[in-house]
This record gives structure tokens, C-alpha cells and sequence, in this order.
């Protein structure tokens, strides 16, 4: 059995948490993302695609913008944008999706239960369905 433990999250404030929320940094290109962060500097995406707040010209896999996500991050937890939970805790999520609401539970989980094959790996959790050919 897999070990899963509770953890001291770093989360906003509940006031803000809708001004930090933001789209996975992989859904949108560099544009895309200043745009979606224009005028809002609680965005994660300060974080998540730093790249937006470097010149134009910058290439996204530079030093200097994995420095300006550490910066933001840092800024972002003196700001108390994000905090750190006092006690460990599992966390539970809602993702909607036409329609449909997924519930789920996050957790810290054991690196050694991953590697070993317990914990299953995202791409393996279903298998694929087999494309069936109708012959008339």
C-alpha cells in the first residue's frame, strides 16, 4: 500500500485566491500569458511562465527567467500572496469540466512508492482503447 501523508501547503489567502488562479503555464503561449497577467500581479503566472515579466527577447529557458520565478516567488510569500500552512493537512479540489465535477484529494506521497511502481504513473492509469475497424 502506497504511504500518503497530509503537508504544509503554501496557499493565497482566501480573499485573493481567485486573483492568483491562473491557467497550467503548458495551455498558452508567452503572449497569451502576458496578456492573461496584464494588470494583475497576483497572478501565478508571475511564477509559473516568468518569461512575462522579462524583455521580449528573452529566451523562456534563460537563467535570468528562472531567476525572475524565484524572485516572484519569494516576493509573492513576503507580499503574503501565498503562506504556509502551520499544520500538515490533505487538501481537497473540485475540477469541472463540461459539466461534470472530479473530486480529488492532495497529499505528499513517498518518492520510493512512485519508483517502485506502487504509486502508478499518470500515463499508465488507463490503457488506451483500441481503435476497432467495422468491415460490411
Amino acid at each position: 500500500m502506497a504511504t500518503v501523508k497530509p503537508f504544509k501547503g503554501l496557499r493565497p489567502p482566501q480573499n485573493i485566491a481567485s486573483k492568483l488562479a491562473c491557467l497550467p503555464y503548458d495551455v498558452m503561449n508567452r503572449q497569451e500569458a502576458a496578456k492573461m497577467a496584464e494588470g494583475k500581479p497576483e497572478s501565478l503566472l508571475h511564477i509559473t511562465r516568468s518569461e512575462i515579466d522579462c524583455s521580449a527577447d528573452t529566451d523562456i529557458h534563460s537563467q535570468e527567467v528562472y531567476d525572475k520565478s524565484i524572485y516572484n516567488f519569494q516576493m509573492f510569500q513576503e507580499k503574503g500572496w501565498l503562506f504556509q500552512e502551520k499544520e500538515a493537512r490533505f487538501y481537497i479540489y473540485a475540477q469541472t469540466m463540461d459539466g461534470r465535477t472530479q473530486y480529488g484529494i492532495v497529499g505528499a506521497a513517498s518518492v520510493d512508492d512512485y519508483l517502485n511502481g506502487i504509486i502508478k504513473k499518470h500515463e499508465l492509469t488507463v490503457t488506451r482503447r483500441k481503435k476497432t475497424v467495422w468491415f460490411m
